[in-house]
């Protein structure tokens, strides 16, 4: 079936589609097609492998697979065809079982390739569907965090280098809205670089879990058949030979618990460019970035001097509706009744939508960041006048030189006042400091009294 864009019922594949496209390779139903037929045959050539201690299955009696099905379920291994994944969904119509189809299709390929009927059997041998299915989203979940990782880099670069150009473009701070004392635009740039590295650190860390024990985790009809074998130490091989940590305590379900961790460690990264989104919008709104315009764009149907801050309203949107279906991920996934229920299975198949809108909304951010400048005189026209951040240097002095009430002094001069530079300048001189104390205080502006701020900008 093929549906135009404009068709679509998600915008994520309507209006976002050619910006989400990178992830449908990876996280859409063909995707998870071919990560299921790539696990079923892998586990063939698992068995194989080890032949001579499963001569108690028919099929590897004389030594393991026939050269042709060996070849055939290694090809299974490997890309596929997309005419592949349009024979499983046939299969399906009829099976109704996404999993079932995927096993006749390589029951299929083996019987084409010359697999007798007892090699056939060891399809899916031992398995049950979940099995499959969870390494299968191991390794989709696997491959697209290493897209975002990228996409992710990409913004933390962005923003690093926006940090650096303006590491010394000293700016009001604004703390409950209010002045305050003043920052660099490039330090709270790279505050975000900070946040983004650390929050990046924790999402690289999770680990994919992996189990393989059959329908309630105990290896029942393994054992039944071949209990001489040592199941747990086969199924841990095969698990880590796809780069997943194998889960040996598991009911029919891998638990989920890794999936709530990386959802959680995703949301965590949103969370951080919501913050981003907000600011840079604030700081538009306030003149302190100006936004360059794209020929053609229009900001507005009715006012056309307007240039709107939609990148980074889009990224905000984005991120929201991709947070609500990660939050609910981590909430859900990990609870299941008993030994096992089926709703995490249409869970599961959201995944890449919230995966999709996060991607989306840092493709956003980047455009956005793309078309940033600061604004210095902007900047400037609030910052010189704002005497009254300097309160907090003075009072500091009073502090360091033992007057008493310094504290007070300043409160009951600066507050909620705006003062001018001679009203200042007399404050200052009336100090009971000395004079090479007062003369610093007295050469100090706003726009000096920034601390380290260019130097940790510069640490980053």
């Amino acid at each position: 079936m093929t549906l135009d864009a404009i068709d679509a019922l998600s915008p994520l594949d309507g209006r976002y589609a050619q910006a989400a496209s990178p992830l449908r390779a990876l996280l859409s139903e063909a995707a998870l097609i071919r990560a299921r037929i790539r696990v079923e045959a892998c586990w063939l050539l698992q068995l194989d492998r080890h032949a001579k201690k499963l001569d108690g299955l028919v099929a590897l009696k004389n030594g393991g697979l026939a050269a042709p099905v060996r070849a055939a379920a290694t090809a299974l291994c490997e890309k596929l065809p997309d005419s592949a994944i349009k024979q499983v969904k046939t299969i399906e119509a009829r099976t109704n079982h996404d999993v079932k189809a995927v096993e006749y299709f390589v029951r299929q390929q083996l019987s084409a390739a010359g697999a007798d009927p007892a090699t056939l059997e060891l399809v899916h041998f031992g398995c049950t569907s979940e099995d499959v299915n969870n390494l299968s989203y191991a390794l989709l979940l696997g491959d697209a965090r290493q897209l975002l990782g990228s996409c992710l880099a990409e913004v933390s670069a962005r923003l690093s280098e926006f940090a650096q150009l303006n590491a010394a473009l000293a700016m009001l701070a604004r703390t409950h809205g209010q002045t305050a004392s003043p920052t660099t635009l490039g330090k709270e740039f790279a505050n975000v670089v900070a946040r983004l590295n650390r929050a990046q650190q924790r999402f690289a860390a999770i680990r994919p879990l992996g189990k393989w024990n059959g329908a309630v985790g105990n290896f029942n009809a393994h054992v039944a058949v071949l209990p001489a074998v040592d199941w747990p130490a086969l199924a841990q091989q095969f698990v880590e030979s796809f780069g997943l940590e194998y889960n040996a305590h598991t009911t029919q379900i891998e638990p989920h618990d890794w999936i709530a961790a990386y959802c959680d460690a995703l949301a965590a990264i949103n969370v951080i460019l919501i913050d981003l989104a907000r600011d840079i919008w604030g700081y538009i709104s306030l003149g302190y970035l100006q936004q360059r315009t794209v020929a053609g764009e229009v900001g507005s149907s009715t006012m056309p001097h307007k240039v709107n801050p939609i990148d980074f309203e889009n990224a905000e949107g984005n991120l929201g509706v991709a947070n609500a279906l990660l939050r609910h991920f981590s909430d859900k996934l990990p609870v299941s009744r008993w030994q096992r229920d089926l709703t995490d299975s249409t869970v599961l198949r959201n995944l890449g939508v919230a995966l999709g809108h996060s991607f989306v909304a840092w493709r956003a951010l980047l455009r956005g960041l793309s078309k940033i400048d600061a604004n210095p005189s902007r900047i400037n026209a609030d910052l010189q006048p704002a005497l009254e951040v300097l309160g907090e240097a003075v009072q500091t002095a009073l502090r360091a030189a033992g007057v008493p009430n310094g504290y007070e002094r300043l409160k009951d001069f600066t507050r909620g006042q705006s003062l001018d530079l001679p009203s200042w300048r007399t404050f200052v001189t009336s100090l009971p400091l000395d004079s090479t104390q007062r003369e610093q205080l007295l050469r100090l502006t706003p726009a000096d009294y920034v601390g380290l701020a260019a130097s940790l900008t510069r640490d980053i």
